[in-house]
């Protein structure tokens, strides 16, 4: 058994649902410790959800003159709920083998790339024992929940103590035949609202005597979803709107409702900003006379990481392994690079394919974990030589 297969079952089998880590951070430190890292645990949240962080550095030595650059590595040790127990072919928490599979939760997202960037930091180290770079670990066990003690919480903590930090890879599974043909270098912008337009319930015989929420919205809703909010640009397609939920009316059928709620989602790219989308919709909603309230919440802004220094370094080490150049998209849903990225300019997300990810029988190809292990450590050798190049042409 590799030592990454062999890392990533001992991750399997603990029973990490968000919140919970359960022992995996301390599995994590017990192999960081001996390789030089500094561990802090970092607990936050209430009694009831509390989330378990860690921050782990590794300082380079000799330092520079303007400290080393530093690395970050960043994921999560929570994962979703199983679903039906029955629905599985063997327990979710015990890794099984079948047909050159790894199955249980998180095989996939994403114990198998935290497995595996650290089995690559070991061979790394033991041939560089003294890298150019300083190396970080950056994890937290709510990535898959409300995400608000986690990465978040300590981007904040790191920033308030002045930490550097010049790359990161976040191992989220971004690959989508074989790992490494696809890498995330940004991901859009997830700004929610929900909208309550007030009317007059009453009697649906007597019309008259009522306003009806539900016929006062329609116009405003077709409006809306009319509207090309942006064009999009280089790195990102066009901003949309969508409407999740509509809720109205008291169950019967006589009854026109006093209210109607509407939940709905921006997914942004880097052309619109939240004012602008916040105020051109509120134009839209004062345009056809509503009374109504509007709530909204920030789920995170967009980020970009453009083709250069780190993009290219990444991409260089997975042509590589697989002899062809990862695909660079910003596709998908929010990940916890969208809190990264507000301490730390270059963030890219590389992992495992994600066919899998959040299914019944979870899994992973033995061959892409090990694929996984050594693409990870072709990025660190090629950053080393990056930078050693760098200091010998300055």
């Amino acid at each position: 058994m590799s030592k990454t297969l062999e890392l990533t079952e001992q991750l399997i089998s603990q029973v990490s649902v968000t919140p919970a880590d359960a022992d995996c951070q301390n599995i994590l430190i017990q192999h960081l410790k001996p390789m030089g890292f500094e561990c802090e645990t970092i607990v936050r949240g209430p009694q009831d959800f509390q989330v378990t962080n860690l921050w782990a550095l590794r300082t380079a030595k000799p330092k520079r003159e303007h400290g080393a650059p530093v690395l970050v590595f960043a994921g999560h040790t929570d994962v979703v709920p199983t679903g039906p127990l029955k629905a599985w072919s063997s327990d979710p928490f015990t890794p099984s083998h079948r047909e050159g599979k790894l199955f249980g939760r998180g095989s996939s997202d994403m114990k198998s790339s935290l497995a595996a960037m650290v089995v690559a930091l070991q061979e790394f180290f033991e041939h560089q024992p003294e890298p150019a770079f300083s190396v970080a670990f950056l994890i937290t066990s709510d990535e898959e929940g409300p995400a608000k003690d986690g990465t978040v919480a300590v981007c904040e903590l790191l920033q308030e103590r002045g930490q550097r930090l010049d790359w990161c890879i976040v191992g989220e599974p971004t690959s989508i035949k074989v790992t490494g043909d696809m890498i995330k270098n940004g991901r859009r912008g997830t700004l929610s609202g929900k909208l309550v337009v007030k009317g007059v319930q009453g009697h649906i015989a007597y019309p008259q005597l009522a306003k009806n929420p539900i016929h006062l919205i329609s116009p405003a809703l077709a409006e809306l979803v009319s509207i090309e909010w942006d064009q999009g640009n280089e790195f990102f397609p066009p901003t949309t709107w969508q409407i999740s939920n509509i809720h109205a009316g008291t169950g019967a059928s006589n009854v026109i409702p006093g209210e109607c709620i509407v939940d709905f989602n921006f997914r942004f790219c880097t052309e619109s900003s939240v004012e602008s989308l916040q105020q051109r919709l509120k134009s839209v909603l004062d345009h056809h006379a509503l009374e109504y309230s509007l709530q909204w919440t920030l789920g995170g802004l967009p980020f970009i990481t453009p083709p250069g220094e780190f993009v290219g370094v990444v991409q260089h080490a997975i042509e590589k392994i697989n002899g062809q150049k990862a695909e660079l998209s910003t596709t998908g849903g929010t990940s916890d690079g969208r809190f990264i990225a507000q301490v730390c300019k270059q963030v890219i997300e590389l992992g495992p394919p994600n066919a899998s990810i959040h299914k019944v029988d979870e899994h992973i190809e033995l061959s892409e974990l090990e694929r996984l292990q050594r693409i990870y450590l072709e990025i660190l050798r090629q950053l080393q030589e990056h930078l050693t190049t760098v200091v010998r042409s300055s």
